[in-house]
This record gives C-alpha cells, sequence and structure tokens, in this order.
C-alpha cells in the first residue's frame, strides 16, 4: 500500500492484517484503506478508542461495520496494522 505524500507517521502491515484487507469487498476495502492512510497524520482521531484485555495498548478505530486494530510507536513514528475485521469477530 503506498504511503501518503505528507510527513507523518510510516504504516506497517501484519501479514494477517493485510491479508485481511485485501480479502474486503472492493467497496469496503476503499474505505478501510482511506481510513488506514488518514492515521499517518492524525494516528489517534475522534472516535478512536484505546483497548483493553488481550489487546491492552492497541487502539481502534471504526469504518462502518469493520474495525481496525493498530499500535502507535511514537518514537519511531510507526503505525502498525494488527487486525482488520468485522466488529463481531474482530477481538477474537
Amino acid at each position: 500500500m503506498e504511503q501518503p505524500k505528507e510527513k507523518g507517521f510510516k504504516i506497517v502491515f501484519q501479514k494477517t492484517a493485510e491479508k485481511e484487507l485485501n480479502s474486503l469487498p472492493k467497496r469496503d476495502y476503499e474505505a478501510v484503506k482511506k481510513a488506514i492512510l488518514s492515521l499517518a497524520i492524525n494516528p489517534t482521531p475522534h472516535g478512536v478508542k484505546s483497548l483493553k484485555g488481550k489487546y491492552k495498548g492497541f487502539y481502534r478505530i471504526r469504518q462502518g461495520n469493520y474495525r481496525i486494530v493498530y499500535q502507535i510507536i511514537n518514537g519511531q513514528l510507526i503505525i502498525t496494522i494488527i487486525r482488520i475485521g468485522d466488529r463481531k469477530d474482530v477481538y477474537q
């Protein structure tokens, strides 16, 4: 996936998250991709949630029925996308 031209955070994907993104329907893929790319400029947008339990230390944003789970590494300006999935089963 291409990076935005603006300076900011670099976005990297875990292999499973990349597979999950590529398996989305085209319309949903475009919307989720846009939401992910926007994280490079603002890693904590309005509506972001800090997760608890198994995903403590991670964040999630919503895009329609999908959830994007990610980690922010501030010292290196990196955002790692951990999971992308439907809201009902993304945390399992």
